[in-house]
């Protein structure tokens, strides 16, 4: 990364509460990778029309491919859970991928994915438009994948938060 100097800022220290940032020669932008990237995120996507079409055939393939797809696209998947109409993802996107582009790519090839290797007679496998993502802090991360994987025993104990559900995130109510 160039700062507005012309730095090549090489690589980042963290020491305690301090950041340090080693500055190397004159750069151009091509020679300077990003050393350091902590974003984390949760996004929450439902099914078509909300139709239980994750079925337990195709729920554990689904997961494995939005696994290994978040990898191939320079991500790093940290949970995913989910029951028969939406699903939660929790992950770490790099900065140069836009988080609507990561969405568009899992989403689209995950769907052609299913139709392909695990097809159901009665219904074409699809996910509904909207998502929902939130930010999330290192501080708060193993919470978050503690509720995307256990959002089965969330859902039949009514213990989920609103806020993070399809219900809420799609047809918010006025306060």
């Amino acid at each position: 990364m160039i700062n507005r100097n012309g730095w090549c800022l090489d690589r980042t220290v963290v020491a305690s509460d301090a950041i340090w940032v080693i500055l190397n020669r004159r750069f151009s932008t091509s020679d300077c990778i990003m050393p350091l990237w902590n974003l984390y995120y949760h996004f929450v996507w439902a099914t078509h029309e909300r139709q239980p079409l994750i079925t337990p055939i195709r729920e554990a393939p689904l997961y494995q491919f939005i696994d290994h797809k978040t990898t191939e696209l320079g991500g790093s998947p940290h949970a995913i859970g989910g029951i028969a109409d939406h699903i939660h993802v929790i992950v770490s996107s790099p900065p140069s991928l836009a988080l609507s582009e990561y969405i568009r790519l899992i989403k689209g090839s995950s769907s052609r994915y299913l139709n392909a290797n695990y097809p159901s007679p009665s219904a074409k496998f699809k996910w509904q438009q909207e998502y929902g993502v939130f930010s999330i802090s290192p501080k708060n991360l193993d919470l978050a994948i503690a509720y995307a994987q256990t959002q089965k025993r969330h859902h039949a104990q009514g213990t989920t938060f609103p806020r993070l559900e399809p219900d809420t995130i799609f047809n918010p109510t006025s306060p």
